[in-house]
């Protein structure tokens, strides 16, 4: 017989929140208990180190990788999560530690069966759209790129100055808006600063994009669909002296420089997220943003 494979899964905790440490370390041990080694950031090794025991094999995460992601906080640290996992095609299983909480699986009461879900592989992986964007310079170079598991947003430097954003669909010119920037969202997106913008709401397991326009001063500046196929190019016309800031998911940033420009497309991989069972959207949707199912005259009632 050749040598056992120690199954290995990452352990990816919110930055600050002693809750989600607790949890996972938690988490940590019971699976130690049945033959797991695991992986954590980089930064996170000291502070992890000093709340499990010495026999607890962790390292940082490296080119090993693991079978899957767990993360414990809220949706802002599985989008922390993602800037590793999506390229790598890592599935994520979100603990929700924080408030609305789209994107994570479990909530804190359900913890405790967590590690049989995960040594029985008790999970199904659902596949989300992601974007990518890419800025390039007057010349056709490359100045930054990223992807983006929420949302692109272009949006203003200085309050006082609007933006003139020319938005091209599939290399066609669409319209002109002087506005307080644009947003490219996902289906996933949607339910985030999309919602926030006065988007719709998009099922997560539609293919589509969402084109936002943020406070356009237009006649038409209704929010739009895409095919997932589609290019988003942005640019931002010299007509009004104004800088522009990129955002991805409210994590990374590049300041827009004259002439630049900016495309958006679907990312050429898939985010892959793990979840337990087959609960619908639509409950989920009710859940989170409390939704009246009841009616006002049975709410009175109460």
């Amino acid at each position: 017989m050749g040598p056992v494979t120690k199954r290995t899964v990452a352990v990816l905790v919110h930055p600050d929140r002693d809750e989600a440490l607790d949890t996972a370390v938690e988490f940590m041990v019971d699976l130690h208990a049945r033959g797991f080694e695991f992986r954590v950031f980089a930064e996170d090794l000291e502070r992890v180190g000093a709340r499990v025991g010495g026999e607890i094999r962790f390292a940082a995460l490296g080119e090993d990788l693991p079978e899957l992601a767990v993360v414990f906080g809220g949706d802002g640290t599985i989008l922390r999560a993602a800037e590793w996992a999506l390229p790598l095609g890592v599935p994520l299983l979100g603990v929700n530690l924080g408030h609305v909480g789209f994107l994570a699986e479990l909530e804190p009461s359900d913890v405790h069966d967590l590690a049989t879900v995960v040594v029985e592989k008790r999970y199904q992986v659902e596949e989300r759209l992601a974007l990518e964007v890419r800025v390039t310079d007057a010349a056709g170079n490359l100045t930054w790129t990223s992807p983006a598991v929420n949302e692109v947003s272009l949006e203003k430097v200085a309050r006082e100055r609007m933006l003139n954003v020319l938005v091209s669909i599939d290399e066609r010119p669409l319209s002109r808006w002087g506005c307080d920037g644009v947003l490219v969202s996902t289906p996933t997106g949607s339910t985030a600063y999309g919602f926030s913008a006065g988007g719709p709401v998009i099922w997560p397991d539609v293919q589509a994009m969402l084109v936002v326009p943020l406070a356009a001063h237009a006649l038409f500046n209704r929010p739009m669909v895409l095919s997932p196929a589609s290019k988003v190019r942005l640019d931002i016309t010299p007509d009004v002296p104004a800088r522009g800031i990129l955002w991805c998911d409210g994590r990374r940033s590049h300041e827009v420089a004259d002439g630049e420009v900016i495309e958006v497309t679907q990312f050429d991989v898939k985010l892959r997220l793990a979840r337990l069972s087959e609960q619908p959207f639509t409950t989920r949707l009710v859940k989170k943003f409390a939704l009246p199912i009841d009616g006002w005259r049975k709410q009175t009632e109460k």
